[in-house]
């Protein structure tokens, strides 16, 4: 296994480094951004009015409502790279590593709003009457040919594969350790009660998923929120002096200890793109299988809403992370007994017990990164059973939830080096595909996007409305009737007796 860890480690330190995943994340970012005239910028107050307050389309199709699949996507997002990739990005690249995080996060609204936009747009409906969609279907489906099929099966297998290692047994495992350091809980209690609880909610599919991350996923953030604020209150004298050290280190580098380590740019690049990913998942394409079974009445306004999950995750609730950890030192500590930098585990409670009295702080955190970790598992579950339908077809969508509750025992209860080193790596491979084919397929998204809201710029149109600015739009009638999807067996017909005329 150790060996195995350390394959994997290399292979994930090539596709996350300097050359692969980073320029090509980044870049796609910027470009999408350019072709969106900086829809991110301009729309977020309509599309987070759109999402949190109104919060569904009536008489839409689809599974859940637009809350309800932002919640859920939410859910996945907002987990142990809020709390421990933060530190750890700092930890590393010091407080530059958190502008970088920011551009990501930035960046990746255009990315999110784009695949959130393609998932609705090229959905269809499996066999059980649910809405289905993703990169596995609209890689396929909006590129035609060997190619898109191959990008597309290749991103099913990868996030397979990925959700029980970055959406199971590494969230299970961080429950359990910090339940057993603060509350002395033994992992195997911690385990059969994860276990039980993922069953409970997960056997009731993405209707379940969605009713319980919409009450769950608003109370964590806000909680896990106010107590940074109450922190970054206390030291508000040290707020300029943290974003002077943020955007002055972002361009020059500093090591959280020692003065090299972290030296290099590059470092501090490296690490706060990729834990920024690791955080929000924009352009890996996740979001967007959340996003098909939402209620929507046109894609254009459930890619809004799946955008606003980036704004929240990032520029909300790693920036509280990221202030709280620079504001009270807490990037400097170092172990008193090795004379080390102190983990990246630890960091983020030591940050919150000095900046709150008692052992408040450390049971925020630990409280904060149970809820976060726990909806993680019940986003993932959709994900990963999305691509199950896709590769194998409906009927094996049950036994797999019901496996996948049972590896979270697993997670909580065994040493997992070489499963976080296969969770880096599986989800850049999840990415590279769906990247690809948001490049390819930005042209008809920038297209469709300048039309509806050329229409409906404050995203206030009903039905009835949008049907007469859209009737006769290429794909139009073919998103409304939502095409029956099973296996990748039985798909190539029945999408040739829906798809005669595909839209490029």
């Amino acid at each position: 296994m150790d060996d195995l860890g350390t394959l994997f480690g290399d292979i994930s330190s090539v596709i996350w480094g300097p050359f692969v995943l980073i320029p090509l994340l980044l870049g796609t970012g910027l470009y999408l951004t350019i072709r969106l005239g900086g829809l991110q910028f301009f729309k977020l107050a309509a599309a987070l009015r759109l999402g949190l307050l109104k919060r569904k389309d009536d008489e839409a199709e689809g599974d859940i409502s637009q809350f309800q699949a932002l919640t859920t996507a939410l859910a996945a997002t907002v987990g142990t790279g809020n709390i421990v990739g933060v530190a750890t990005a700092i930890g590393i690249g010091g407080p530059g590593a958190l502008f970088w995080m920011w551009v990501t996060g930035l960046l990746g609204m255009a990315s999110k709003y784009t695949e959130a936009y393609l998932g609705v747009r090229f959905r269809g409906t499996d066999a059980a009457g649910e809405k289905s969609g993703g990169p596995q279907y609209y890689l396929e489906r909006g590129i035609k040919g060997p190619f898109g099929k191959f990008l597309a099966l290749f991103f099913a297998i990868a996030a397979t594969l990925a959700c029980f290692g970055i959406g199971n047994m590494t969230q299970g495992n961080s429950i359990a350790i910090n339940l057993e350091s603060s509350f002395n809980v033994t992992p195997w209690v911690t385990g059969v009660i994860l276990t039980v609880l993922s069953i409970a909610v997960l056997v009731g599919g993405i209707k379940s998923i969605g009713k319980v991350t919409a009450g769950f996923v608003p109370v964590m953030i806000v909680f896990y929120v106010a107590a940074s604020i109450y922190i970054l209150i206390a030291n508000v004298g040290g707020i300029p002096a943290a974003f002077s050290e943020i955007f002055t280190d972002a361009f020059t580098g500093t090591s959280a200890v020692g003065g090299f380590t972290g030296s290099a740019i590059i470092i501090a690049v490296q690490f706060g793109v990729a834990r920024g990913i690791f955080s929000n998942e924009s352009g890996m394409g996740s979001a967007a299988i959340a996003a098909a079974s939402a209620q929507t009445t046109h894609p254009v306004r459930q890619g809004l809403v799946s955008m606003t999950q980036t704004f929240i995750d990032t520029l909300i609730v790693v920036t509280c992370t990221g202030l709280v950890i620079i504001t009270t030192g807490s990037w400097k500590l170092v172990d008193e007994a090795t004379g080390e930098q102190i983990s990246a585990a630890l960091m983020t409670g030591e940050a919150f017990t000095n900046g709150l009295p008692g052992e408040w702080g450390h049971w925020i955190v630990t409280i904060g990164l149970v809820m976060f970790a726990f909806s993680t598992i019940l986003g993932w579950c959709y994900y990963g059973e999305r691509n199950i339908e896709r590769l194998f077809g409906r009927k094996l969508v049950m036994p797999f939830r019901i496996v996948f509750s049972l590896v979270v025992y697993v997670g909580c209860t065994t040493e997992l080096t070489a499963v976080w080193n296969f969770s880096d790596m599986m989800n850049g491979l999840m990415a590279l595909p769906n990247l690809i084919g948001l490049l390819i397929l930005s042209g008809m998204v920038a297209r469709e996007t300048r039309w509806y809201l050329k229409n409906d710029p404050k995203l206030e149109a009903n039905k009835a409305d949008i049907e007469n600015f859209m009737s006769g739009r290429p794909g139009w009638a073919e998103w409304k009737a939502g095409d029956v999807i099973g296996s990748s067996k039985n798909r190539g017909a029945h999408q040739a007796a829906q798809d005669p005329d595909p839209v490029r």
